[in-house]
């Protein structure tokens, strides 16, 4: 048995797509899944699996929000051997940054450094931002919301043909504690 967290993307933001939690804890015990809980109300679910990988779990958890709820919502599945790999990997000084400061964008995929040469750095600063393996810190210090890079790294075309969904640090080190097999 493996714990994941799901990552729904841009649910429950600004009175569109409505995801109730306590529904998305019955879908997914519905599906068969174990130890489902959920935390917050911005999209993230933890449950166990027996069987399959990130991308069918993610697959078949997009099939049924979309059937449940009537619309389409992206998802990531990450181990937690995965999530707390991007917390040890951090290259920024988490212990020394308001969590608001500090955020990891998930990718389905990995991503290149080519794909975001065109980000001149320098410009930004003092935001900046680091790739890691199918993910992107960014140090914010005025937060994500009045970040320029932040609107830079995630224009369309840089995104193109991937699902990208952030979260704060906070969250992010939430969910290695609730995929822990301690938990």
């Amino acid at each position: 048995m493996t714990t994941y967290a799901a990552l729904l993307r841009g649910i429950n933001v600004g009175g569109s797509k409505k995801v109730p939690m306590a529904e998305l804890r019955t879908l997914l015990t519905g599906l068969g899944l174990t130890g489902v809980r959920t935390h917050l109300q911005s999209g993230q679910a933890v449950f166990t699996a027996g069987q399959g990988d990130e991308e069918s779990l993610a697959a078949e958890l997009s099939r049924a929000i979309e059937e449940r709820f009537g619309f389409p919502v992206d998802v990531l599945v990450r181990d937690h051997a995965y999530l707390r790999a991007v917390v040890e990997d951090c290259p920024f000084p988490a212990a020394d940054l308001e969590p608001k400061q500090l955020h990891v964008t998930y990718f389905s995929a990995s991503v290149t450094p080519d794909r975001y040469a065109e980000i001149d750095q320098a410009a930004h600063l003092p935001e900046e931002f680091r790739l890691g393996d199918r993910c992107l810190y960014l140090y914010a210090p005025n937060g994500l919301g009045r970040s320029k890079l932040g609107e830079a790294l995630f224009r369309q075309r840089l995104t193109k043909g991937l699902i990208a969904t952030s979260r704060n640090w906070n969250t992010v080190v939430k969910l290695v504690e609730l995929t822990s097999p301690e938990a």
